[in-house]
């Protein structure tokens, strides 16, 4: 076989080495002024120092060890880890722009192709926000007609709630159910009943991946792809769910397709359809891929996150009978047997203070959803090139000790001053803060206290008898409290 002439091979094989070698200083000089961080070890990086079930603990110890600002390595990916307020908020909000991209992740590339609004990136990610942020006004986020909306669907939750007749019962899908029911009228302009089982097939596929996308074997597969990807295990569950969703989610659409009216758009899918027959600058991005990411993100992230919160509380008011009935007492007062409004909400501080506590206590999103530089930046004095992943743990936030007496107990307080009248804390960010922040923030402080103040309204939840309260956090993207069963005994 002719191997061509020796020093035409010596040459290709020198520059070969060159190129290398500047690729290589190049990437090492990038890496110059990095946050500092405990030494990797190879292949495998730091993944033998962290917590694999729970690394938000981890990282709040290296805080400890190496500032507000450090770096970490799993496998050969380099994160910035941001811990505490003052720098969490500095990046997301006074950095607005250089923190406002997503990384890219192997388990999130399969199931949503960089598609819909979460995961997305550029162009096609502003164009997605701009969309679902009017869209969700459009069908009356944070106005009188989806505050109806809740209270209807309050009036189910609570008729649910009777059926048990004080007898315990697991409050899971019935939360998940209600809660999803807001989003789906505006997605979809319907809603579903909680027995319906292609419903409760839709949210125990979204349930089941929240859980496995937290799990030691999800992260060894966006560590290794390559390799893991012909193993068994978790992401291999995740991928097949992600694909059930989204084949629902077709056939929804395909559906509305057929019914379109361009003068009557009854809900945001419809909204998207007009919006994708229409000759402009941005109607490449209003394909049918994107529709359907963008759908399952608004079914996941409109479901979860809320339902989780509510969970929360009822668990702390039967953790803390005492607060669960100064919040009763409120209700009581400026409610009494009213529909329960958002403009209560200003004249019940210590009902306002106990959901902002189940917010901060319950840290539903321990480690933020990730960002990336979307440019070199530099950054309180260290370099970060384009495309570094960054991690602002809102836990290092939602439970900073310079700004919250009691960081680590359930503290009402943490929210009124002396004389009991509600006081803001801006280290209050469980919606995260800058360009990423949850799209659906005005929507879910509103349903958190509506659900909340009709539930408390309507029963006094109780442990069942000899079961003990557990407040460990669950295992996932999301922590929800572990399982467990509740008795809400009507009031009368």
């Amino acid at each position: 076989m002719f191997l061509g002439d020796p020093v035409t091979v010596l040459l290709a094989v020198a520059l070969c080495l060159i190129v290398a070698n500047t690729l290589y200083r190049q990437k090492r000089d990038s890496y110059k002024n990095f946050p500092p961080g405990p030494k990797p070890l190879p292949i495998i990086g730091n993944i033998h120092n962290i917590n694999l079930k729970r690394p938000y603990l981890t990282y709040l110890e290296l805080w400890k060890k190496y500032g507000p600002i450090f770096s970490v390595q799993i496998g050969s990916q380099k994160m910035v880890v941001l811990c505490g307020y003052e720098t969490v908020k500095d990046a997301l909000v006074n950095y607005a722009e250089e923190f406002s991209e997503r990384p890219v992740i192997p388990i999130f590339l399969d199931a949503v192709k960089e598609y819909g609004v979460i995961f997305s990136h550029g162009e096609n990610w502003k164009v997605m926000r701009r969309f679902t942020l009017s869209t969700l006004r459009d069908f009356g986020m944070g106005r009188r007609t989806i505050e109806d909306r809740i209270n209807e669907e309050c009036d189910f939750l609570v008729e649910q709630f009777k059926s048990f007749k004080g007898e315990p019962f697991d409050n899971t899908m019935i939360m998940n159910a209600a809660v999803a029911n807001i989003i789906v009228s505006i997605v979809l302009g319907h809603r579903f009943d909680y027995q319906d089982p292609i419903f409760l097939r839709l949210m125990s596929l979204i349930n089941e991946n929240i859980r496995l996308m937290g799990s030691p074997t999800v992260m060894l597969y966006n560590v290794f792809p390559s390799v893991m990807r012909w193993l068994p295990g978790n992401h291999q569950t995740v991928g097949k769910n992600a694909a059930e969703n989204r084949r629902f989610i077709r056939e929804t659409f395909t559906k509305h397709r057929d019914k379109l009216d361009v003068n009557d758009q009854r809900n945001l899918i419809d909204a998207y359809l007009v919006r994708q027959q229409e000759k402009n600058g941005n109607a490449v991005y209003f394909h049918d891929d994107n529709l359907t990411v963008l759908v399952s993100n608004l079914f996941a992230a409109g479901m979860e996150t809320t339902s989780t919160s509510v969970r929360w509380g009822l668990l702390l008011m039967m953790k803390y009978p005492e607060i669960q009935k100064n919040v009763q007492n409120e209700i009581e007062k400026v409610i009494g047997q009213s529909r329960p409004q958002t403009e209560h909400r200003k004249s019940m501080p210590y009902t306002d203070a106990v959901i902002h506590e189940i917010q901060r206590f319950g840290n539903i999103i321990p480690m933020n959803l990730p960002h990336a530089t979307a440019q070199d930046v530099t950054f309180r004095g260290y370099f970060l090139p384009k495309g570094t992943y960054v991690i602002p743990l809102l836990t290092s936030v939602l439970y900073d000790q310079t700004r919250f007496e009691k960081p680590k107990e359930f503290y009402p307080q943490h929210f009124l001053d002396s004389e009991g009248n509600f006081v803001k804390n801006e280290a209050f960010l469980p919606f995260s803060a800058g360009k990423r922040s949850c799209a659906g923030e005005n929507l879910a402080k509103m349903e958190l206290f509506l659900f909340f103040t009709s539930l408390l309204q309507n029963f006094t939840f109780q442990a069942p008898p000899g079961e003990e309260l557990d407040l460990t956090p669950a295992i996932g993207i999301t922590t929800p409290p572990l399982p467990h069963n509740i008795c809400a005994l009507p009031r009368t």
